[in-house]
């Protein structure tokens, strides 16, 4: 096995989706930047949710804007809805692990709030099930998916945004969805601050 080979053949790959999406993507970005800022400029948070490694993501875009992105600015409102064990453990006891999510948002969102959620398929219950919660709070979705948006492409409402990377491959969809949280971070931050760099 030429392993070489094969890690290059990874970064083709990748490099390859991510050129091939660019203009599939970029006006929904764009948009939900415009979302996410004016949400946060009007005393609003940012809620995220996903699984396994859109967990992951869910929280490194919270942690990149309580924290800071590229730039130095005040902290902004994001909570990531995958980090607290107590709450995860006793909804998914107590109710289902499909609720681990939505109860959250029930307890936490508000309208004029936004909820990004991340499922690579398109079908997590339990992400499905935060979406309509944050549709009964008035909240506005931003839906990072793959492949044909699955569920959560036929769930979401006109004035939701979709980013679907339309590929079957789960690491291409996960480096893809990582990087538009970064366009997301640097968006937010330059609508904020008027950052040209």
């Amino acid at each position: 096995m030429d392993l070489i080979a094969r890690v290059s053949q990874h970064f083709e790959d990748s490099a390859r989706t991510q050129q091939e999406t660019v203009e599939l993507l970029a006006a929904p970005l764009a948009a939900a930047i415009e979302t996410m800022t004016h949400s946060l400029l009007n005393d609003g948070k940012i809620l995220a949710c996903g699984n396994g490694g859109s967990a992951a993501d869910a929280q490194h875009f919270a942690a990149e804007l309580v924290g800071r992105f590229e730039v130095e600015r005040q902290e902004l409102a994001a909570i990531a809805l995958t980090t607290d064990s107590s709450i995860l453990t006793a909804v998914g006891n107590d109710y289902s692990f499909r609720h681990i999510f939505s109860r959250q948002v029930r307890a936490l969102g508000r309208p004029g709030d936004v909820l990004l959620a991340i499922s690579t398929s398109g079908n997590s219950g339990n992400v499905v099930e935060a979406i309509r919660a944050a549709h009964e709070q008035d909240m506005k979705v931003i839906a990072f998916t793959g492949r044909d948006g699955g569920e959560i492409g036929h769930l979401l409402q006109e004035e939701d945004i979709h980013l679907c990377v339309p590929v079957p491959r789960t690491a291409r969809i996960q480096e893809v969805h990582l990087l538009m949280i970064h366009c997301l971070c640097d968006g937010i931050d330059s609508l904020l601050m008027g950052v040209e760099e």
